[in-house]
């Protein structure tokens, strides 16, 4: 615990009245936020913290660090976070205490074995070569002898993990801040937060006011506070997190050096050696949140008391993983409070008023500090972080998502699942069911099985009845033979499915035309017309890829992913134009995808509009029925489409309509695993997959629906000078065995890495297992033979052509 004497070396500084950016907050995200500002030349900046630096979550914390991450993103950022400790360190003249110790996860059952492959896998295709697979004999090996190994299957370990001193980090991070001039202002509450008319802010403090330009919020437990004086709310809680450190433990004299890191997920815990004892943590099923609208404002440098009662279960686990502790007493108990989102990463990034900023929700301040430092740093200065950090950005959530009984919800399933194994199919009940289309209750009557989409229930497939259940598994699932079968309706005759899950932008006024022309990198759709619609940032990446459809009357609309509502919305306000409303419809709209060489016969059964000149990308209004509908010819799935949108309270009235106009054509209900099989056989790529803010429009094939001819819009001329990619996608067929790629996958040649997969799965219709890939441009030829990890075991792969169903499209322009 830091005492007022340590911190003396940030005294003596006088608050100014005036600075460009203000971080609240000291604690180790605070600090490295203030760090790198001032590294990427912003030395008129503040850190404010109401009482002393590490107070709140940062002093008690265990202070462990590692790379393994579920995104890829967020591992890469980590992984530079941990180097960047020996450079604060020498820096600032700071001993951070590191203790690269490296890190072990061990898996005790086959799927936890098969996942840690995979992971390493992962690891190979992003650059982080430190980890490998060890057997239990290594494990034991390394370990001493200290943990019982019998039951382990293998693990993976990264000699780029360890821990440090919290104390050390954080004063790292200020000290160097502080020597390229940034100021460090101690024991001086934040009261409030005041826009100017300009947009800049006033900081209301308890030793006075400051004026800046910018406000970031790393308030850590306070950071719900904080959100609110800026009428922001956040979603977020603190929750309660226990470890204990014990007396001396005989066996870890017998180590040449210290124990690694043990990560024993399956018995829900982790272990590190702290002096000649353990520190033993814990994930309990059983959480507990605490103070879920902030912590009390004289809360610091306090522990909450342990309740052993509730974490019995799981500390008797992690007992029997270290037979040694039997014997051993309990030097500590710690039970603090970290603060947590509804998925457990960070909220970073822009949010409500402009030039207010968020650094919070980090829950693994010691793995993701540095990287949410810099990527915020970037994002301040720059304009754009340098990676892509959806994954950590704040506008993946939306303002339901803010709610408390969801965030009470969400964030205990993720505490209680934080070592426990998930499978890609399982689908987790926490924040359901919220949103539904008009149709749901028809359609879970038809037995459609759901996933979640931003709190939006959406289709996966229909189930034979009402018994049927799926288990958990990284192979083909128990309904693999159920969307074979959709995708051969879809084939052969006709599907229909929910596409409510789709966002829906309607933008209109005068300047709608100009605004869209200079927002997206297509040339505009004609009157009736649908346009496919990339969207850059300005510096070339990608930012959206979009459907946009003129719809002749005055009115156009985007279409996009539904998860995207916040973020594009986002990106829309801070590039407006003079004279242009922009509306979100998507609560309002819902729809259906009629997909199958009879969709027109269905639809002529039921429409007195004429739709035989509806032709591929051009959309109309229509009467189906009683409905007046919005319908256009788009095909994700490589078939003859219809896409059809309505106002949802008539979403399920169309529905019935539609099933019964399509009896006798073999219409059938179909799934999003059905339209994402077919559109893998179309080499159709998706959003966070193939297109992501990392890319840019030449490496994933988007550059052939640019406009270079038109006018000047977002991102052209840095799109237009950019070299030539490195990789370029492509599709490969793999050679699997029960188990098909899912993405992040390395791609190699001779032994060498070469790419790594987007996305993968299997297409019913060519029965074949494909993946899409970013490969080495020079490896792109068809024919090419490669080799893929899939579920951690090299496969072979071969490249191929490009939209391998129907190459030529005529099915789909029937």
């Amino acid at each position: 615990m830091c005492t007022l004497r340590e911190d003396a070396r940030f005294e003596g500084r006088n608050m100014k009245s005036t600075y460009r950016a203000v971080v609240i907050g000291g604690g180790v995200v605070g600090a490295s936020v203030l760090y790198h500002l001032a590294k990427f030349g912003w030395s008129d900046v503040v850190l404010v913290e109401r009482a002393e630096l590490t107070a709140g979550s940062t002093w008690h914390a265990a202070a462990g660090f590692h790379t393994l991450n579920g995104d890829p993103n967020v591992a890469a950022l980590q992984d530079y976070t941990i180097n960047l400790y020996k450079e604060i360190e020498a820096e600032s003249g700071q001993d951070v205490g590191l203790h690269m110790t490296g890190g072990v996860n061990i898996a005790t059952n086959p799927s936890r074995w098969e996942q840690l492959r995979a992971s390493w896998a992962t690891f190979q295709a992003i650059g982080v070569e430190t980890a490998k697979l060890m057997g239990s004999e290594e494990i034991r090996e390394i370990t001493g002898g200290v943990i019982k190994t019998d039951d382990i299957l293998g693990g993976l370990y990264d000699s780029n993990e360890g821990y440090l001193d919290p104390y050390g980090a954080t004063h790292a991070y200020a000290g160097a801040a502080k020597k390229r001039g940034a100021d460090v202002i101690l024991r001086n509450r934040v009261l409030e937060l005041n826009q100017r008319g300009d947009g800049s802010w006033d900081v209301i403090t308890e030793q006075g006011t400051i004026h800046t330009e910018h406000v970031v919020n790393a308030g850590g437990l306070w950071a719900k506070q904080c959100g609110l004086m800026a009428g922001v709310d956040l979603p977020m809680t603190p929750m309660e997190h226990h470890y204990l450190i014990t007396d001396t433990v005989e066996g870890l004299k017998n180590l040449p050096g210290e124990l690694p890191i043990v990560a024993d997920l399956d018995g829900f815990s982790y272990t590190r050696q702290e002096r000649d004892g353990l520190l033993l943590g814990l994930y309990e099923r059983n959480p507990k949140h605490w103070q879920m609208d902030g912590a009390p404002w004289d809360y610091g440098m306090d522990l909450i008391p342990e309740n052993i009662d509730r974490i019995s279960e799981e500390l008797a686990i992690g007992f029997e993983r270290f037979p040694e502790l039997e014997n051993v007493g309990i030097r500590k108990w710690v039970n603090g409070a970290f603060t947590f989102a509804p998925d457990g990463n960070p909220l970073v990034g822009p949010v409500g008023p402009r030039g207010y900023w968020v650094a919070c929700g980090v829950m693994a301040g010691f793995s993701q500090g540095g990287g949410v430092g810099k990527s915020l740093a970037e994002w301040i200065i720059h304009g754009a972080p340098e990676a892509d950090i959806f994954g950590m950005d704040v506008a993946r959530f939306g303002l339901h998502q803010s709610n408390k009984e969801y965030i009470r919800q969400t964030t205990a399933q993720f505490y209680a699942r934080r070592f426990v194994m998930t499978y890609p199919n399982e689908q987790l009940p926490a924040g359901r069911t919220l949103k539904t289309a008009g149709a749901f209750n028809d359609m879970d009557a038809a037995h459609a099985r759901w996933g979640n989409v931003w709190g939006l229930e959406v289709p996966l497939y229909f189930a034979p009845d009402a018994d049927f259940s799926e288990p958990g598994t990284l192979r083909r699932t128990a309904a693999f033979p159920i969307v074979a079968d959709e995708c051969a309706a879809v084939q052969d005759a006709a599907g229909l499915l929910d596409i409510s899950g789709f966002s829906r932008y309607r933008i209109t006024g005068a300047g709608a035309e100009a605004w869209l022309d200079t927002l997206l990198a297509c040339k505009l759709p004609a009157p009736g017309k649908v346009k496919l619609a990339p969207m850059l940032a300005e510096d070339g990446r990608l930012k959206g890829d979009l459907t946009c459809f003129n719809w002749g009357d005055g009115s156009y609309w985007l279409m996009g992913s539904f998860y995207l509502r916040e973020f594009h919305m986002r990106w829309f306000r801070d590039h407006m134009g003079p004279d242009v409303q922009i509306e979100d419809i998507s609560e309002v709209m819902n729809g259906f995808s009629v997909n199958g060489p009879n969709a027109r016969k269905i639809l002529e059964q039921i429409s007195d509009t004429d739709l035989s000149g509806l032709k591929m990308m051009n959309c109309m209004t229509a009467d189906l029925g009683l409905h007046r509908v919005r319908i256009a010819r788009l095909s994700l799935s490589g078939e003859m489409a219809f896409e059809i949108n309505c106002n949802a309270s008539e979403h399920a009235q169309l529905r019935k309509l539609l099933l019964q106009a399509g009896t006798d054509f073999g219409l059938k209900e179909v799934g999003f695993n059905a339209m994402l099989s077919m559109r893998l056989e179309k080499s159709i790529g998706i959003w966070s997959a193939e297109f992501t803010q990392g890319y840019t429009p030449a490496m994933t094939g988007l550059d052939r629906w640019i406009a270079w001819d038109k006018g000047d819009f977002i991102g052209k001329e840095a799109a237009a000078s950019a070299p030539a990619p490195a990789q370029i996608l492509t599709i490969l067929e793999i050679e699997v065995d029960a188990a098909d790629s899912t993405g992040f996958e390395p791609v190699w040649s001779d032994g060498k890495i070469v790419g790594m997969t987007t996305s993968g799965g299997y297409g019913h219709r060519l029965q074949r297992s494909f993946a899409l890939a970013l490969v080495d441009r020079n490896l792109t030829t068809v024919g090419t033979p490669l080799s893929v990890h899939v579920m951690g075991e090299e496969r072979p792969a071969k490249v191929i052509e490009m939209s391998p169903y129907d190459p030529s499209g005529k099915r789909m322009r029937m």
